[in-house]
């Protein structure tokens, strides 16, 4: 039987402080915790540092929360550059059945994932010149509705096609802290997630730099979402009518003058 890791000394009893600086720092333990649970989301470290009691360091608190959780049924994990708690790995089959159950991504959809994730910014034409083949147009609308990857912008080439790039949930979903800590083309081909093909092809740097690059245009406003802004705006505008149709603005600049009481 394998001999579980060790667990890093709490950050608490490493530091020599005084009494009111220990209720301190339990105190501001008790609300990143509290916050952490609560959160469906990760949070980032300064949304919680905001919330924390003031001299209390924010990274202290984590690390004391990661090394109290470290051999937990939840761990405190670092992911997209946030923190949050999942399941212990060793114990996700127990929730397995009880979870609701995704619709899982087919293996076009992984592989078109995995070269947008090695390669963005990449263009639909761009991905099907790595996998070898055309790529459906559904599996592209599957990933942007599963929000695993978004539109980055315009390539500046002949008919300018849309350039792709993963999201935050994409990272969260795998539970990375950043795109550079994939595994490598081979790994994946291992596991069975890409066509060994792929595993030959060479890797760059994995980068999702939100800024966009030189050979980048920023995509145009939605047509249809400035539209329908258009036309609220117009409607604002429009003077409103009266039941028979008319119209109202003329009353309200030059109201009716009252008429004389006869029996006055």
């Amino acid at each position: 039987m394998s001999k579980p890791p060790s667990r890093p000394a709490p950050v608490l009893r490493t530091v020599d402080a005084d009494d009111e600086t220990i209720q301190r720092f339990a105190h501001g333990l008790r609300i990143a915790e509290a916050l952490l649970f609560a959160s469906p989301e990760p949070l980032a470290e300064e949304t919680l540092a905001r919330m924390l009691p003031q001299g209390v360091a924010v990274q202290a608190v984590l690390a004391e929360l990661a090394a109290l959780y470290h051999n937990r049924g939840v761990n405190l994990l670092r992911v997209a550059g946030k923190w949050m708690f999942r399941t212990a790995p060793d114990l996700g089959y127990l929730l397995r059945k009880e979870s609701h159950e995704e619709k899982k991504l087919g293996r076009a959809a992984l592989e078109t994932l995995a070269i947008i994730a090695y390669h963005q910014p990449v263009t639909r034409a761009e991905i099907e010149e790595l996998r070898g083949v055309s790529t459906n147009k559904g599996t592209i609308d599957a990933l942007l509705e599963a929000g695993f990857i978004r539109l980055r912008g315009r390539r500046r080439t002949p008919g300018r096609p849309v350039t792709f790039g993963t999201t935050e949930a994409f990272l969260i979903q795998f539970g990375l802290d950043k795109v550079g800590d994939l595994p490598s083309l081979s790994e994946l081909a291992g596991m069975g997630m890409a066509e060994p093909v792929l595993s030959t092809l060479a890797m760059p740097l994995p980068t999702d730099d939100p800024a966009l690059r030189a050979d980048e245009d920023p995509l145009e406003p939605d047509l249809f979402e400035a539209m329908f802004e258009q036309r609220l705006e117009e409607e604002a505008e429009t003077p409103p009518l009266d039941p028979d149709g008319a119209d109202m603005s003329a009353d309200r600049e030059n109201p009716p003058r009252p008429r004389p009481d006869p029996d006055g």
